[in-house]
């Protein structure tokens, strides 16, 4: 927590390990008071159960339970940030499923750009 308290910043998000390997700190950081976000697509546990739990606990704790794609997009917020946009639109297209299809139908049938070519899978 030295290198966090030394940013001055107020919010952490937390994606990664599993929330019962993060749950003491996160109810610490909260208890210390700072706002916690946990990406909870981006984590798991040793069983469904034992996720759904722990995030049960984050969140009675305090924690704000976020997605990935919509962490990512608020990020992104201002869709005029032209060095981002790009690498985001790929992002989503290659990883959010109906949304990723939405973009792809904009930029092919309403802007008329060339449909995204993606790489083979392995």
């Amino acid at each position: 927590m030295t290198a966090i308290n030394a940013t001055g910043r107020k919010k952490i998000v937390l994606a990664g390990s599993g929330p019962n390997v993060r749950r003491p700190s996160t109810v610490q950081a909260i208890h210390d008071g700072y706002e916690i976000y946990v990406v909870e697509d981006c984590c798991g546990d040793v069983s469904q159960l034992a996720h759904d739990n722990a995030m049960k606990r984050a969140i009675q704790a305090g924690a704000k339970p976020v997605t990935s794609l919509s962490v990512m997009l608020e990020w992104q917020r201002d869709w005029a940030q032209k060095d981002t946009y790009d690498a985001v639109m790929d992002i989503v297209k290659t990883h959010y499923g109906a949304y990723g299809i939405g973009v792809e139908y904009a930029y092919t049938m309403v802007h008329k750009a060339p449909p995204t070519v993606f790489p083979p899978s392995t």
